[in-house]
């Protein structure tokens, strides 16, 4: 069933036009759910790409991923770590926003590190996470 977004002109909205099939979009003309206008703009939609955990976790892994980190600059270390969680996609915790939050404040890891002594759990410092 294909979809395709359009603005229409009247109401000005952003909506989806759902179709039984692809031969029926050449012949039939889309009508605004909103407010049933035909004068509607055929816009390109929003692509959304699947990739499997071992597909990220290789992207984690690569060099480049690296680029812009500065170890020395707490915010630098912040910006990756922040882009790192999403790349995870999973909820790391209260404790990893904390030392993030920390770090964009710009406190250096042996600041956070005296701050929080049970970080990670099992008396591991920053360096050894």
């Amino acid at each position: 069933m294909p979809i395709y977004e359009y603005r229409c002109n009247r109401c000005r909205k952003r909506v989806a036009v759902y179709w039984r099939s692809f031969s029926e979009i050449e012949t039939a003309q889309p009508r605004c759910p909103t407010c049933g206008a035909e004068n509607l703009t055929r816009l390109v939609s929003r692509v959304a790409v699947l990739r499997s955990e071992e597909s990220r976790l290789e992207d984690l892994a690569d060099p480049s991923n690296l680029a812009g980190l500065d170890e020395n600059d707490p915010k630098s270390m912040a910006r990756w770590m922040r882009k790192m969680s999403r790349e995870i996609g999973e909820d790391l915790g209260p404790e990893f926003d904390e030392v993030v939050d920390r770090l964009e404040a710009g406190e250096s890891p042996e600041e956070i590190e005296a701050a929080m002594p049970d970080l990670g759990g099992g008396g591991e410092g920053l360096d050894e996470m």
